[in-house]
């Protein structure tokens, strides 16, 4: 029988050929000039003709056009968004669509996010996610720009901020579909709580990137609920949208400040630069933060954070494709649920297992797609308090 060459098959088991005639010529090579070459070919089409025309049936589902979802984003550059932008590619590809289109501002301007929704809705976007990161109620930036989406037949999700959220109670100001992300104002109170078994009444800095900025102004408003009554005083000390800037605004804060009893942060950047500034300034306090940077999982295997929270930001990328998605393929029929993604903490006890793993779901350096993280043992988890 005769050996079948590797890129033959890699054709047939990638596009699923049945017993047909492209199939038998690939395998004889009949009426080719190569089947090698034929088979790069096929390969070679198949991912353009998803990008191009029409996506192939996937699964169950039936054939769709080719859906161009576009993510609007207020700091594009930001580490944090890293597994965001792999969950979107991630999700694309597995529903057969084209990759997600990324931009908007690189240092949270409004403006510039606006300016992107609008360019999408002049492209006939098929979806769009956005961050919506206005602080009032009375500003209608993201409020305008979205029923124009939606009453464009757009569908519109929000994702990692959702607007303000004032007194602990969420008040959106956009007719989007459905929000994606962490239940903000709720991770800042267990902060709060957390800095609580962790530090005697005193002062405390959290540092924030943006002050305003519906994704973490809720986090910090949350965390001084729980503290000020506790006999905290807490000193909000903004740090930059700049991840340049961060470092230099904390430390000027941290040397003028050394009565503090603990020093925390609502932001990636803010935290992943906490230890090093706590360090410089000659402090040894408790402090902790937010989100899953390499330099943050570090400083927490080194002692040099005592805790940092997760929140899935993979899922904040993943799950908008699959909801718009869906959306569309139902002709609307399948409305979007809201959806927290969570609140997990990291410490000393369980960084191990984020440092030892290489993936694209958290971020990891090194990764560049998706992979099977094995696991055994029991599945640790507490008694389920809440089923919303």
């Amino acid at each position: 029988m005769r050996k079948v060459d590797p890129k033959v098959d890699e054709a047939i088991q990638t596009l699923n050929m049945k017993d047909g005639p492209t199939r038998r010529r690939l395998l004889a090579g009949t009426g080719l000039v190569s089947a090698t070459a034929a088979a790069s070919a096929l390969l070679t089409a198949c991912g353009s003709s998803n990008n191009a025309s029409a996506s192939g049936s996937i699964g169950n589902f039936p054939s769709t056009p080719a859906w161009q979802f576009w993510f609007v984003n207020h700091v594009t550059t930001n580490l944090f968004f890293v597994p965001t932008q792999s969950g979107m590619a991630d999700a694309a590809a597995l529903l057969g669509i084209k990759k997600p289109k990324w931009g908007g501002s690189q240092n949270a301007a409004v403006a510039d996010m606006v300016n992107y929704i609008n360019t999408a809705i002049g492209a006939n976007a098929d979806g769009i996610a956005t961050c919506v990161v206005n602080s009032s109620p009375s500003d209608t930036s993201f409020q305008v720009p979205v029923k124009k989406a939606m009453d464009a037949g757009i569908p519109v999700v929000s994702y990692n901020a959702d607007g303000p959220i004032l007194n602990g109670v969420a008040t959106p100001g956009t007719n989007r579909l459905c929000y994606v992300g962490q239940a903000l104002y709720l991770s800042g109170q267990q902060m709060g709580e957390r800095i609580k078994s962790l530090c005697k009444p005193g002062k405390v800095a959290i540092c924030i990137a943006t002050p305003g900025a519906a994704n973490i102004q809720p986090r910090f408003d949350g965390a001084s609920a729980v503290l000020t009554p506790a006999g905290f005083t807490v000193k909000q000390v903004a740090t930059g949208a700049s991840t340049a800037q961060e470092g230099t605004a904390e430390k000027a804060f941290l040397i003028g400040n050394k009565d503090i009893t603990g020093a925390f942060a609502v932001d990636a950047g803010s935290t992943e630069l906490l230890a090093a500034q706590l360090s410089s300034a000659g402090l040894n306090v408790p402090a902790g933060g937010f989100d899953l940077t390499p330099g943050t999982l570090t400083a927490i295997k080194a002692g040099q954070l005592d805790f940092t929270i997760d929140q899935q930001p993979y899922l904040q990328g993943f799950l908008p494709v699959l909801y718009m998605y869906l959306f569309k393929l139902t002709g609307g029929l399948m409305l979007p649920p809201d959806t927290d993604t969570g609140l997990t903490f990291v410490t000393k006890d369980n960084v191990g297992t984020y440092q030892s793993t290489s993936t694209t779901y958290e971020g990891s350096t090194g990764a560049t797609k998706p992979t099977l993280v094995p696991r055994s043992g029991p599945i640790n988890n507490p008694i389920a308090t809440t089923s919303t």
